[in-house]
């Protein structure tokens, strides 16, 4: 299909691109932005007059419950989430069930899911057996089958030998860890440690929680070979200001770290919790103000690199529990280009530019060469690149009602809020995965 975008403002954070003009797509790749082919004739044309033309979203956490939830569909619903919020492409962590630590179980991902014609998913093999911390994975065969990085999720890797052997493995062979920076003892609780935890008798989380592994990690790095041959690592849902701090240090230092932050921590603080509302029951748990104001910063000035959804869906009754015993985990796939938005505009160092940066090209180089042949432009507006785009209108005002949302996952600390922005059409290589109109 040709296919003409016209009368759009296409916005490009890669390049800087800010423009009006026509886009268009043919082959499933874009073939002019602005100055189209001469002898370009569309089978199908779409205005965007009064919306923003945005590349693809690239999610770096995004959780299908697949495989395990095939019989509830759960990929169907997920995917169908993703593109109705601008999203495609993204990475699903790999704790899974059964865990995504043997290459049949990414193959049946990844073919399931290109079936559908949606997003494009990146899987995230497991970094041990099972996430048990105890033998590493066949990396090799994993990354044959199409995984991107390897990481833990949310379990602690407890064992610093396994965690300096799996560095030492991955930066041999140029692959890629991703951790969730959190100590297995001081981190078992489930809520920020501070007054209001205590307060409410909930368990409480430390920062040091964060920072303890942050040091471990980097301390493992700095006694690694330095340059193109060291490990390159990832920071998965940073929560604090020390942490960010000690994450600014390491980059200054030189090592090969970059990091995300979530939707959830990035706008809410342990007060959102509320009368113990277990939608407000998350991993890493909401910080205090002043750990959410180092969040912001931390993402304005590029020490943090993508914004994330962490897209957790969890079934009703997993919620309906007391807070302590609720599964923690928020759905987050179309509330994260409007969050993005809503801090870029409240943020004077941020603005759109960066803030769709955040959750497009930032997260895109996080991945680099992973992505094979779509790293030139997965997260940009490219001439000759693939066309996964968005056609997002800023002026749309819409509330978040759960019970609306495409994800199975209907808990969100974001219910009720009005946002502003609403994703219109999204295209994956060209083809229209999703249309509001």
């Amino acid at each position: 299909m040709k296919l003409l975008i016209e009368h759009g403002r296409v916005i490009d954070p890669a390049s800087g691109r800010d423009e009006a003009a026509d886009v268009a797509v043919a082959a499933g790749r874009i073939v002019g932005i602005g100055r189209l082919p001469a002898d370009f004739a569309p089978s199908r044309t779409i205005d965007a007059r009064d919306c923003w033309v945005l590349p693809g979203l690239v999610d770096l956490a995004a959780r299908l419950r697949e495989p395990g939830h095939e019989h509830a569909r759960m990929l169907e619903s997920e995917m169908a989430a993703a593109v109705a919020g601008g999203v495609t492409s993204l990475v699903c962590p790999p704790d899974t069930d059964p865990v995504l630590d043997e290459p049949g179980l990414v193959e049946m991902l990844r073919t399931r899911a290109e079936k559908l014609h949606q997003a494009r998913v990146f899987p995230q093999g497991a970094l041990t057996r099972g996430l048990k911390g105890e033998v590493l994975t066949e990396m090799g065969q994993l990354t044959d089958a199409g995984c991107v990085a390897f990481g833990q999720a949310d379990v602690p890797l407890v064992n610093t030998q396994v965690l300096q052997r799996a560095l030492q493995y991955a930066s041999t062979f140029g692959y890629a860890v991703w951790l969730r920076p959190q100590d297995p003892w001081l981190g078992a609780g489930v809520a920020a440690s501070g007054p209001l935890a205590m307060r409410m008798g909930l368990s409480g989380v430390p920062a040091a929680a964060e920072t303890i592994a942050l040091h471990t990690l980097f301390e493992l790095l700095c006694a690694m070979p330095g340059g193109e041959r060291a490990p390159r690592v990832h920071v998965c849902r940073l929560s604090s200001a020390v942490g960010a701090a000690l994450l600014r240090q390491a980059k200054a230092e030189g090592l090969r770290v970059t990091a995300d932050v979530s939707i959830n921590s990035l706008h809410l603080i342990d007060h959102d919790i509320g009368y113990y509302d277990s939608s407000a029951r998350l991993n890493p748990p909401l910080r205090q103000q002043r750990d959410r104001a180092a969040l912001r910063a931390a993402l304005a000035d590029g020490t943090i690199d993508a914004l994330v959804s962490d897209h957790t869906p969890v079934e009703a009754d997993a919620k309906q529990l007391p807070f302590a015993e609720a599964e923690p985990g928020a759905t987050g796939l179309e509330l994260l280009l409007p969050l993005a938005l809503k801090w870029g505009l409240e943020t004077s160092a941020a603005g759109v530019m960066r803030a769709l940066g955040a959750v497009t090209h930032g997260p895109a180089q996080v991945l680099g060469g992973a992505l094979g042949t779509l790293q030139a432009s997965c997260g940009r507006l490219v001439e000759g690149g693939v066309a996964d785009l968005c056609l997002f209108d800023p002026e749309a005002r819409w509330q978040v009602a759960p019970g609306a949302l495409r994800s199975q996952g209907k808990h969100t600390p974001f219910a009720g809020l009005e946002m502003a922005g609403r994703v219109r059409c999204t295209l994956v290589g060209g083809h229209l995965a999703h249309s509001a109109r």
